[in-house]
């Protein structure tokens, strides 16, 4: 067993032993090599639980976060997902292999034309990784099963929320900007909207508008 399989079985291993046993998502983190996505010096730590720092001043979430926001986003099969902030594709490609339908929108060109080409690397057609202004989620980027967030917002983020579908889910972490924020958990109950803290973070805040600079 070479090294990095040795460490995707460590990791395995390691979700398990905190009760994340949903075989569809293990499945997906087995598809899914981590090691295509993290930058080059960080390699052998592909499976850490640490972030890792990544181009356009911008971080990689830990790995045994991820798996706790997909579990908890609840993705079954022939579902539509809005993913905000691609970052490396990582987290947009795990989607790829759980959802029908995955939008990963990034405002960074050089993370978006990056985790493009990674995606499309893994043959996920079903992802679409597109440069655009998160800010405009409301009116023109359609109805989701699920929304997720790897940007925090100062305030519940209403607008967001009408991207739903009935019985959708949104995960975003809620909070202000410069400290520890609460990952929530939105359900939409008929007209209404649940609200679950699942656990603290700390995430840097949603922007609007495209990066013009690189």
């Amino acid at each position: 067993m070479n090294e990095s399989k040795e460490a995707l079985v460590a990791f395995l291993l390691r979700l398990r032993s905190q009760g994340i046993t949903e075989h569809r998502l293990l499945s997906a983190f087995e598809q899914v090599p981590r090691r295509n996505f993290v930058p080059v010096i960080h390699i052998t730590e592909a499976y850490a639980r640490g972030e890792m720092p990544i181009e356009c001043g911008q971080s990689m979430t830990a790995v045994d976060q991820v798996a706790k926001v997909l579990l908890a986003l609840e993705i079954g099969v022939g579902q539509r997902v809005l993913e905000l902030g691609t970052g490396t594709g990582y987290q947009a490609a795990l989607l790829g292999n759980l959802a029908e339908k995955v939008v990963s929108i990034e405002r960074f060109r050089t993370l978006q034309e990056k985790a493009k080409m990674r995606v499309l690397q893994l043959g996920l057609e079903n992802v679409d990784v597109s440069l655009d202004d998160g800010s405009r989620a409301k009116k023109e980027f359609g109805i989701y099963d699920r929304i997720v967030a790897n940007c925090s917002f100062e305030q519940v983020p209403k607008d967001y929320l009408e991207n739903l579908a009935a019985g959708g889910i949104m995960i975003a972490p809620v909070g202000a900007a410069g400290s520890r924020q609460k990952m929530m958990k939105f359900t939409k109950i008929g007209s209404r909207f649940g609200a679950e803290e699942l656990f603290s973070v700390r995430t840097q805040p949603f922007l609007s508008g495209i990066s013009l600079a690189i």
